[in-house]
């Protein structure tokens, strides 16, 4: 049975969970709740197993806090034996419109603090990143604000269909292949 290894960025506790930097455990959150799956707090995290198509994926919303979310991904990538072209981190990305996805299997941390310290604890660049666009609407400054600022009511009614389309990507991330995912959801 093949496992991969889903991690969502977020900070814990209520006053982040609703903000634009917490998309990785929100997508993970919507895929848990689709399929009627319950997080338990362990070791560096919150996680659960989802089952599908005869793959297994390790869901870990990891309680480090952003910025040193690299320490719970080395933890259960190494704890669960699963090898580096199978963990998928789901995070924010200012630098993409609303809403949009992108997929990529390598790259820099684009000054993201969470990827930054993934890049440091793994020593590679080289492992899988689903970036969601979070937009760069915030004037000169204001760029901590927006990023652990809440969903507009305008993205809030368009968040259920883009993290629908993220359990897709998921899916398709461990049936289909990195290539093939790439194809079908990257702009989209």
């Amino acid at each position: 049975m093949k496992k991969f290894l889903i991690v969502g960025l977020g900070n814990i506790g209520s006053q982040y969970a609703n903000t634009r930097h917490n998309i990785g455990f929100k997508v993970l959150d919507a895929l848990a709740e689709k399929e009627d799956l319950k997080f338990e707090t362990q070791k560096l995290g919150d996680l659960t197993t989802y089952r599908f198509k005869g793959r297994t994926f390790i869901l870990l919303k990891p309680s480090t806090f952003m910025n040193l979310s690299g320490k719970a991904v080395l933890y259960w990538l190494t704890k669960e034996k699963i090898p580096l072209e199978n963990l998928l981190i789901i995070t924010d990305d200012l630098n993409l419109p609303f809403g949009s996805l992108r997929l990529k299997t390598k790259g820099s941390d684009g000054g993201h603090n969470g990827l930054k310290d993934i890049q440091d604890k793994l020593q590679s660049t080289k492992y899988n990143r689903f970036r969601f666009g979070i937009s760069d609407v915030f004037s000169k400054g204001r760029q901590v604000d927006y990023v652990l600022g809440e969903w507009t009511d305008e993205e809030s009614d368009k968040l259920k269909e883009r993290l629908d389309k993220s359990i897709e990507l998921i899916k398709s991330f461990g049936t289909a292949g990195i290539s093939n995912t790439m194809n079908t959801f990257n702009g989209k």
